[in-house]
């Protein structure tokens, strides 16, 4: 997936982030923002992983999610959304 996809949508990705990488806090992929560099930074330090190993792991999860997904995800906070009112 684009990342530019995943960074406006990184509010709706956090629960999948922290399935992927359990150990990130919440402050942390707040802090992150969507931003892949500071990702990558905060998987080093997290995991002591080297760069490349960090940015292996974002490119693989990145390539795991496609539109469907992040529609879905859409969908459901719209019918969460309508049920509420």
């Amino acid at each position: 997936m684009n990342w530019d996809r995943i960074e406006g949508n990184w509010k709706q990705l956090k629960g999948k982030i922290k399935e992927q990488w359990g150990d990130l806090t919440d402050d942390d992929i707040d802090r992150i923002g969507g931003k892949k560099d500071q990702l990558a930074g905060r998987l080093q330090e997290t995991y002591g992983i080297g760069k490349d190993e960090a940015e292996r792991q974002i490119d693989r999860w990145a390539g795991s999610y496609n539109e469907n997904d992040l529609r879905d995800n859409d969908l459901r906070a719209s019918d969460t959304r309508r049920s509420s009112m």
